[in-house]
């Protein structure tokens, strides 16, 4: 995921291919599978189901089949929970890119495939908002983060935050993560060996560490049993989007998430005088000073609201992805070793250009994002009528965008399911068979602003675990895993660590 082109050296011949697995991504029978052949990609692909063309009549959206209803008030809820992509495939199969369903007791829609899901990223009549939408899901928990600003406020945000993530910056973080990266990984498997090494907590709290340190300069005044108790705050933050009673009252997921909020309030506010009294190199810090050409600069609430949501976005979604590919690696072990060579290659410390020409972890990294996209889904809501793929959808809709279901299309990608990190290499590329088949930092004026820190950070953290640990996962190991909000493995990723130094 580089940030500027980068020539890594010549790599050397490449091992034999080993058998690749499926991450059975579901159990249901209605699961995409392909039938291209493995070694012939899918090239410029579209939708099964083509845009309208010009001049094609609008049509209404379909009505709801009685089948498909779902549960009283739930509607469809559980069925995303149990398995998003049996859904996904039940959706498309019945009502095509734009899919009406049931849910919390209202019409919603679903955007499928990467025409659909494009419209509404690129946004061009400004029907589709952000706030509306994710309010109605955590606005009290990330009140006023950059995800939940739309039109010219989003914008003159978004342009001064983007002050935080300019190439020096970005270079300046890579070389100092690498600090916490150790210190954080110091305590994994310290005994030699840990057969039953639970990798997805360890990781969430290694990269919470990481953003302390790069995105507020550190916790110097914070104990460890403290920060553990903001990874709590966080947590209950993100998951009380799948609340049933959304109201604050106590031994429910909503109460859980105001608390939440609180202790991240008081844990930023804690630290904000001496982020204002002196300027240094962490993002707190630069969201203290920054100002636009125009002098425009954030309030304290701002600052506040801005890092509560940039550090949930950081550590979450890098620790999705880095479990994703622990698993892939785990039980893939010519891959796990084909990217411990080319970081061998290099000194325990690389630069974000050195992060960069990693092409093996590159290649597996976006691949890992392909068949887990850490944010599955995006929502939005409809501020005024709108057309997508010939279809009207009314003012005022609840409207789901899935990016992943375009990722394990068979229309879009050769045997979409099986882990197949070469399908990135120059020579293939399938992601380029549609601008929208590979997406998952979503698109349009939304797109993730941190993308870039995120592959980095991404990087060093698995660059420093190949170096000193190798690690394996049984080959017929699936993750459980929890799909209520960001999804994540419901047994913490058990993997077998070993140290080699």
């Amino acid at each position: 995921m580089p940030v500027a082109p980068v020539t890594p050296p010549t790599p050397p011949d490449p091992p034999p291919r080993e058998p690749t697995v499926s991450l059975d991504l579901s159990t249901s029978p209605t699961t995409p599978t392909s039938p291209t052949s493995p070694d012939r990609p899918a090239r410029n692909a579209r939708s099964a189901r083509p845009a309208e063309g010009e001049g094609a009549a609008v049509r209404e959206l379909p009505p709801i089949r009685p089948e498909d209803h779902g549960k009283p008030v739930f509607g469809r809820a559980f069925e995303y929970a149990k398995d998003p992509f049996a859904l996904f495939r039940h959706q498309w199969d019945h009502y095509g890119p734009v899919a009406p369903f049931s849910m919390l007791n209202q019409r919603w829609v679903m955007l499928l495939g990467p025409d659909a899901c494009e419209e509404a990223f690129r946004n061009k009549d400004k029907a589709f908002a952000n706030g509306p939408a994710w309010t109605y899901l955590v606005g009290p928990f990330f009140d006023r983060g950059l995800m939940l600003l739309d039109f010219e406020e989003h914008h003159m945000h978004r342009r001064i935050m983007q002050q935080a993530f300019t190439r020096d910056r970005l270079e300046a973080y890579a070389a100092r993560m690498h600090a916490p990266i150790e210190a954080g990984l110091a305590g994994w498997a310290d005994g030699g060996r840990d057969r039953d090494f639970r990798a997805y907590p360890s990781l969430k709290q290694l990269t919470l560490d990481v953003a302390a340190d790069i995105f507020m300069g550190g916790a110097e005044d914070t104990s460890p049993e403290e920060m553990a108790k903001v990874n709590e705050a966080f947590i209950a933050c993100v998951q009380a989007a799948a609340a049933v009673v959304r109201k604050d009252l106590p031994f429910t997921r909503w109460g859980r998430g105001h608390r939440g909020r609180e202790v991240l309030e008081d844990f930023l506010r804690h630290y904000l005088p001496s982020r204002r009294a002196v300027r240094t190199d962490d993002l707190f810090s630069q969201l203290c000073h920054i100002e636009s050409d125009e002098g425009e600069r954030f309030s304290d609430d701002d600052v506040i609201n801005h890092m509560i949501f940039l550090m949930m976005a950081a550590h979450d979604t890098s620790t999705i992805t880095l479990s994703t590919m622990l698993q892939m690696l785990g039980q893939h072990p010519v891959w796990q070793e084909r990217c411990r060579e080319e970081s061998l290659a290099l000194g325990p410390r690389p630069t974000l250009a050195e992060l960069e020409g990693l092409e093996s972890m590159d290649w597996v990294m976006k691949e890992c994002l392909r068949l887990r996209a850490p944010v599955p889904v995006v929502l939005r809501q409809v501020v005024k009528d709108t057309v997508v793929q010939g279809v009207r959808i009314p003012e005022g809709t609840f409207v789901v965008l899935a990016p992943q279901f375009a990722q394990v299309m068979e229309e879009l990608w050769t045997n979409p399911l099986v882990f197949d990190p070469e399908r990135f290499s120059p020579e293939r590329r399938e992601d380029k068979s549609h601008r929208y088949a590979w997406n998952p930092f979503g698109g349009g004026v939304h797109k993730c602003l941190g993308m870039y820190f995120a592959g980095a950070e991404v990087k060093a953290v698995l660059h420093h675990l190949l170096r000193g640990w190798e690690w394996s996962v049984d080959p017929g190991y699936v993750a459980p895993m929890n799909n209520h909000s960001l999804p994540f493995p419901k047994d913490g990723q058990p993997i077998d660590l070993r140290r080699t130094r």
